[in-house]
């Protein structure tokens, strides 16, 4: 039994995510605030699907900020949408942030730990897309090795790392959970 990682679910199709991407010119260039901002990201490129409500944002740091909201950019991904919501729902949870990586062949994303009160309250998962060899993925002591259609909850609290040592672009759709029992604490309003 793994402390770090469980795997939820091993049979989601990924093709009409891909394709969904593949649809959308220049899907990989239109945000590139992941690479440019987040040093231990750099390597990585991303799609925003939700990100944090900026408005919300008043004295606290981005890492504190709770409320998110769907991204502009996010509208034409249907497939992708209808997947997080129909998940949060099956988890009784509020989605939070969400966004569709890629990791070229070769690159990392460096050892972190996602600090703040955001990240403290809420479950992080990984949908794997596309990964010929199976994603690499590390939290503390724990390696697995995520498989393409695999859905994943893993502990973001401890400090994680990823590789691709496979030859073609690894695209994992990752995002972030709030349990709807922890709303109130949280917006200090049942969810």
């Amino acid at each position: 039994m793994m402390k770090y990682f469980n795997c939820l679910k091993t049979e989601v199709d990924p093709k009409p995510f891909l394709d969904e991407i593949t649809g959308i010119d220049g899907a990989w260039d239109q945000s590139t605030g992941r690479q440019d901002k987040i040093q231990v990201q750099r390597e990585a490129l991303a799609i925003p699907l939700r990100g944090l409500r900026k408005s919300a944002i008043g004295d606290r740091k981005r890492r504190d900020v709770h409320e998110s909201r769907w991204t502009t950019g996010s509208k034409p991904y249907v497939v992708a949408r209808r997947f997080l919501e129909q998940f949060a729902a099956e988890q009784d949870s509020i989605l939070g942030r969400a966004k569709i990586v890629c990791l070229p062949a070769g690159k990392r994303v460096y050892p972190h730990i996602d600090r703040g009160e955001y990240y403290r309250v809420r479950n992080r998962y990984h949908l794997v897309l596309q990964s010929a060899t199976g994603s690499w993925l590390k939290a503390e002591d724990e390696e697995v090795r995520m498989k393409q259609g695999e859905l994943w909850w893993f502990d973001n609290d401890q400090m994680h790392e990823a590789f691709n040592d496979g030859d073609q672009d690894r695209i994992h759709m990752i995002f972030d959970m709030l349990p709807a029992k922890r709303a109130q604490e949280v917006f200090g309003t049942a969810a």
